[in-house]
């Protein structure tokens, strides 16, 4: 693996987000310095190395003073869901496909030669042919969302022939943990175990019978870090390499906190795929990453961090 020799300036943009402030939280722990590109109108409490950008990543408001004096950028805003992307194609290309051809014009602007792209191994793949799946699988995404995605990812390879760009592309499965805050929206593992410590059904789409991989996030920000190291371009799967059903998940889960709930089962959703885990071998080999964490050790952990933050509350 060809790597950097030192921690490079980063710019995180949607530091906001669930994938954002873990990975700056890591980050700041192993001594880079930090930038964070933050919208406008959040409010969130970084740490104190780490500079702050304000700016609005749909109008490109922001943009040049966060790039200059940048080594990499760490692309990990959307402003779309899988299950909302096609109620609004053309808002959707808009601002995610459009702001980040935007972004890449103004990183050649900038002379910043390195990007890291949060892409998603859950949606770029549609219905595999195989499982789990490479990264050399066809894409055939039925939903906006992984039709943006894997558009994105072919402009990021024009870039890079054309203009030197170096990009690394993370099709991140299905991350759970801290900050995962948009529950019912995203998050099976999330909103299952919100649900269940708070005493309020559950609702699970179809049978529960979809298969998914599931990956803590913890492990996604260590794979964020190693590809920002990265000075040659190229796509990882980062998973667990392993598949679970939905009925899993909230078995685990019910296992691990001792808490049951009622359970509804609503109508399959039409832009749902069926199955999906990914082929980790790249990453283990090429990247140097494996996951540390199982469904069942993550959702361990994940619950003790909110028990304990339930814990501060109530002192």
């Amino acid at each position: 693996m060809a790597l950097s020799s030192d921690r490079p300036q980063a710019l995180v943009l949607g530091g906001n987000g669930f994938l954002g402030k873990n990975l700056i939280e890591l980050l700041v722990s192993e001594g880079w310095p930090v930038r964070a590109f933050v919208r406008d109108t959040h409010h969130s409490v970084f740490p104190a190395s780490v500079e702050v950008i304000h700016g609005d990543f749909v109008a490109g408001t922001g943009l040049r003073e966060a790039l200059d004096g940048v080594d990499v950028v760490y692309h990990l805003l959307s402003t779309s869901l899988p299950s909302e992307s096609n109620t609004d194609p053309v808002d959707d290309v808009n601002s995610n496909l459009m702001a980040t051809l935007r972004l890449l014009d103004l990183m050649k602007f900038a002379n910043v030669k390195r990007i890291v792209y949060a892409s998603s191994g859950g949606t770029v793949y549609g219905n595999p042919d195989v499982l789990p799946v490479p990264e050399a699988h066809p894409l055939r995404p039925i939903s906006s969302y992984g039709i943006v995605k894997a558009a994105v990812e072919s402009y990021l390879a024009l870039y890079g022939k054309r203009d030197g760009l170096i990009t690394n592309v993370l099709r991140i499965s299905n991350p759970f943990g801290k900050y995962q805050d948009r529950i019912g929206a995203q998050g099976v593992v999330s909103t299952f175990l919100y649900r269940l410590m708070h005493k309020q059904p559950i609702e699970i789409w179809g049978d529960g019978s979809t298969v998914r991989d599931y990956v803590y996030v913890p492990d996604v920000a260590r794979a964020l870090l190693l590809a920002g190291l990265r000075t040659t371009s190229n796509t990882f799967n980062i998973g667990s390499g392993v598949g679970h059903s939905i009925n899993d998940v909230l078995r685990i889960l019910q296992e691990q906190t001792g808490m049951t709930g009622v359970v509804r089962y609503l109508p399959h959703q039409a832009f749902a795929v069926d199955q999906i885990y990914l082929d980790i071998s790249r990453a283990q080999t090429e990247l140097g990453w494996s996951p540390q964490y199982t469904l069942e050790s993550g959702c361990t952990s994940f619950y003790e961090s909110l028990c304990r933050f339930d814990r501060e509350l109530a002192a």
